[in-house]
């Protein structure tokens, strides 16, 4: 079994947390390249392009201009994003053997570095899926990528049960061939609703909450089988077999 989520727009470079050994991504080459060409534009494009304010335009903008020196810090990419969805997985006390276990069954979709490891060192960035860079050819990063990592993906996969658990947000679905990893693999799309308006409905911070504490359970508790994941509970979520599809799992908070 394996577990995607998606990358965090927010990144640090450092952290006293000690990992097993680290890793090289396995699209390096992609990510460098990617970043060099970032590397042209000014702050003030990097504002409208990433869609982000002019203070955050000028820190990314000499993230680009570092990315390529060997005196700017790596960090494993579970521990170098920093957003509600990592916060909740909190690796901070996670054992060698949680972190080897995620290496293994966790991946990470980010549009800098493509599919990515848990240990994979990663330099801090913001990209965005819509955004178009010429010198990689016609498209965005959306279609840049969606051939280069999908049957990585599927093998990753396969390798592991054949069995994918989606927990990333559906914005990173453009980036693969989806419809070829649904008809390769099984694919289990698991959904945190609440209560409101007297109907079951999504709200975005619980669900990006409940992600990363599922993610949690599965690393915490060694999960190779996707049946296990229907005893998750946290917060008042709990599986919920009449809101719920064959492969798409509803969790409703009680």
């Amino acid at each position: 079994m394996i577990t995607i989520i998606s990358s965090a727009k927010t990144m640090t470079g450092a952290s006293n947390v000690k990992a097993p050994p680290a890793t090289t991504p396995r699209f390096i080459k992609e990510a460098k390249e990617i970043a060099l060409y970032m590397i042209q534009f000014p702050a003030e494009e990097l504002s409208r392009v990433l869609k982000i304010n002019p203070g955050l335009a000028a820190g990314n903008y000499l993230r680009f201009q570092h990315f390529h020196s060997g005196d700017t810090p790596s960090l494993q990419a579970l521990l170098a994003y920093t957003g509600v969805v990592f916060k909740n997985i909190n690796p901070t006390d996670f054992s060698p053997g949680d972190f080897l276990f995620a290496q293994d069954s966790l991946r990470i979709a980010s549009f800098c570095y493509g599919l990515l490891r848990p240990l994979d060192m990663i330099k801090p960035y913001r990209m965005e899926g819509d955004m178009k860079i010429p010198e990689l050819g016609d498209g965005n990063l959306y279609a840049y990528w969606r051939d280069r990592q999908t049957d990585t993906l599927i093998h990753d996969v396969k390798q592991a049960g054949n069995t994918l658990v989606n927990l990333a947000a559906m914005d990173i679905q453009p980036a693969f061939r989806w419809q070829k990893a649904a008809e390769e693999t099984r694919i289990i799309t698991p959904g945190f609703k609440v209560w409101k308006g007297n109907k079951a409905q999504t709200i975005v911070i619980y669900a990006k909450m409940a992600r990363g504490q599922m993610v949690r359970y599965i690393i915490k508790n060694r999960i190779n089988n996707p049946e296990e994941l229907k005893n998750f509970s946290w917060e008042g979520f709990g599986y919920n077999e009449e809101l719920s599809g064959r492969d798409n799992w509803v969790f409703l908070q009680r």
